[in-house]
């Protein structure tokens, strides 16, 4: 049974609690330097706190009420930005704290080699190191990531991963893999450690949710700077404004110059406060869609690159096709009946417990209601499948019955002095060359015809290719099989183009080609014969369940180990820059509605024409001022659930995704100030 990770709701008390105190806790000026937007914030609430204090002294420059009215409105600004950002850093703090919980310092049985006789000493778990070898026996939990060099057991890694179904691992091979913290339960393995404490899979997942390690994008850091130019530029111009006001009431012996609290309130008010205030808990948001989704992100940049790719690489079987071929035609040669042939078939296939046997089994049981027999009463003597004889069969009432590949039924017959028919060669070949695999049955010395073995595309993966075809994202299969077999399920699927026959290198050499290009490229692996293209790819998705090299080259990490996880990856990056944008798009949007409301009424005492563009007419100058600088902290407090939850996201390509952006956002964020300024102006002169 599938489970999920424990997920932990925005709506948690603890969560809410612990972001309001860390809401306070940013507040620390080194922590706002890196978000020059909200530093600026921070340094007008301290300005307008002060210009309070001297004007409870007597001698402030605006009344003291709406000096205070300004600077706890500019504080609540503040805090919110800040509560924004700690609430989405307090899910990935819950998800850390379930993990650590996971954390366990065990004893490990420490061997000299790499036999179970080899035992040395027993230590805590904490001080193994690595390239130490240990035995795990049933029932003990595995002290730290390593590789099984000797032994098979079954595993429970549910404490790491949420799925509760054990799963095999065993030396050799790409299910090498063992993460600490999780338990064996049958059998024992011999592990050589692979990571020093602090260093483990376990700890890099614990440090990744708590984003400790969150690294700015490329165009988070692009948006960053856009946004401190913007500040610069409105910090500059506001500046300027109070001797030019000085100069104006000298010129036109009116009115009065603009105090320090309007100054502060204009500026806080023009630069991009908005996305400013959601920028973080943007990014921390989108990296705890990705744990939501048991996707352990190793950087914010790999989130982000994931929404920027054009290219995906998928690997055929068990992402696009179900994994194992299926039985799906019997073909007789001429004078045997299909039903004849299908009874010979199930018969050959009734201890056959591969997949492709078990459905030999069924199609026949399906096309001609032929039933499996009880294999105590047949008293047959079944022949098991090799790697050597390549085929399988059954031996009853001096009966010789075998299924197999053509070369080797033909071998078969020859050595019985039979000859394979050149009709059934031909009608082989015809079969591979569709992409299926040809299983020849014969009875003795003569052929009866051949199971069609099938690739089963999994249902609803051509609509999905369809739809990242609509997001201007190219698909590409990876398969070892031949270029006719992987032509024929492409086809099937809808991808775009295949890769038959992929090694490393030519895997290697398609992603730079790609990149090349200038295309952004995504692709799974869990093999070590993966982790050269997992290293290059641009976005690199890890299976939990594959070798230790795959993880390492990945920079997002599987845990549910689901190939076609990789199209939610990128639906969930692809949200993340939607919102980004949206919110940036309606911050600057906003800002525009908002010279309307506060530039006429601080020059209107010195300009009365300036009263024209009073649109909203608003009631007073200060009542103007005081409704822009509550909609501008309400706003954000308004927009952190999307912020948080992120832009719903659908399919389309970039200019569609542009003119939505406009129209929405854009036209969203003009409208929306004249509205909420207007609406509060008359609350507030209704209570003042």
């Amino acid at each position: 049974m599938k489970t999920k990770a424990k997920s932990f709701s925005l709506a948690d008390p603890r969560i809410i609690r612990t972001a309001f105190v860390d809401a306070f806790r940013k507040l620390n000026p080194l922590h706002l330097i890196k978000n020059p937007v909200m530093f600026v914030v921070e340094v007008g609430c301290i300005l307008t706190t002060l210009l309070y204090f001297q004007a409870l002294t007597g001698r402030g420059e605006e009344p003291v009420s709406f000096i205070m009215a300004i600077s706890l409105w500019l504080w609540f600004t503040l805090l919110f930005a800040n509560f924004a950002e700690a609430m989405a850093e307090g899910r990935g703090k819950a998800q850390a704290r379930s993990l650590k919980s996971t954390r366990r310092d065990v004893t490990s049985k420490r061997l000299q080699e790499p036999r179970r006789d080899a035992l040395i000493d027993v230590i805590p778990g904490s001080r193994l190191k690595k390239g130490n070898i240990i035995l795990v026996e049933a029932g003990e939990i595995i002290p730290g990531d390593g590789e099984v060099t000797v032994g098979i057991a079954s595993v429970d890694e549910s404490a790491i991963t949420g799925e509760s179904a054990p799963v095999i691992r065993e030396s050799g091979g790409d299910r090498s893999a063992v993460t600490g913290g999780t338990r064996v339960l049958s059998d024992w393995l011999i592990i050589h450690i692979t990571a020093n404490p602090g260093e483990t899979f376990l700890d890099k997942m614990i440090a990744m949710v708590e984003g400790a390690r969150r690294q700015k994008t490329p165009n988070e850091i692009a948006l960053d700077i856009l946004l401190a130019g913007l500040t610069l530029v409105f910090l500059l111009a506001t500046a300027t404004l109070v001797p030019f006001s000085l100069y104006s009431v000298r010129a036109t012996g009116q009115g009065a110059p603009l105090s320090l609290t309007v100054v502060i309130a204009l500026l806080v008010c023009l630069i991009p406060t908005t996305i400013g205030g959601l920028l973080s808990a943007i990014g921390i948001a989108g990296m705890d869609r990705m744990t939501q989704a048991n996707v352990i992100a190793m950087s914010g940049k790999a989130v982000e690159a994931a929404g920027d790719v054009d290219v995906l690489l998928l690997d055929k079987t068990g992402t696009i096709t179900l994994g194992n071929r299926e039985a799906a035609e019997f073909v007789p040669v001429a004078g045997i009946k299909e039903q004849q042939l299908a009874d010979a078939a199930q018969l050959a296939s009734l201890a056959d417990e591969t997949p492709e046997g078990r459905s030999i089994v069924v199609l026949a049981k399906q096309q001609y209601g032929i039933r499996e027999r009880d294999l105590k009463s047949l008293g047959a003597r079944f022949i098991p499948f090799t790697a050597m004889s390549r085929m399988s069969g059954v031996d009853l009432d001096g009966r010789e019955i075998r299924k197999g590949a053509a070369d080797a039924i033909a071998t078969y017959l020859q050595a019985r002095g039979g000859k394979f028919p050149e009709k059934m060669m031909a009608a082989v070949r015809e079969i591979a060359g569709q992409g299926s695999t040809p299983l020849v049955v014969t009875e003795g010395a003569n052929v009866l015809g051949i199971v069609r073995l099938s690739d089963v595309v999994k249902g609803g993966i051509r609509e999905r290719f369809s739809e990242l075809r609509r997001m201007g994202i190219r698909t590409v299969m990876i398969t070892g099989d031949n270029p006719l077999t992987a032509a024929a399920v492409a086809s099937a699927a809808g991808v775009d183009d295949f890769l038959a026959e992929a090694t490393p290198e030519t895997k290697l050499k398609m992603i730079r080609d790609y990149q090349a290009q200038g295309h952004l490229v995504a692709m799974t692996g869990d093999g070590t014969n993966d982790a050269p293209a997992l290293a290059q790819a641009d976005v690199a998705v890890a299976m939990n369940t594959g070798t230790q090299a795959a993880k390492e080259a990945g920079n997002l990490v599987d845990l549910d180990s689901n190939p076609t996880k990789l199209i939610e990856i990128v639906a969930i990056g692809k949200q993340l820059l939607m919102t980004r944008g949206t919110l940036t798009t309606f911050s600057i949007a906003n800002d525009v509605a908002k010279y309307f409301s506060i530039l006429p009424a601080a020059f209107s005492g010195i300009y009365p024409g300036l009263a024209a563009l009073n649109i909203m007419s608003l009631a007073t100058p200060q009542s103007a001022v005081l409704a822009a600088v509550i909609f501008n902290a309400l706003v954000i407090v308004a927009l952190i659930p999307l912020a948080l939850r992120g832009v719903s996201y659908r399919p389309m390509g970039a200019a569609a995704v542009l003119r939505r952006n406009l129209i929405i956002y854009g036209a969203g964020g003009l409208a929306a100030p004249f509205l909420g300024i207007k609406a509060i102006d008359m609350i507030l002169t209704i209570l003042l």
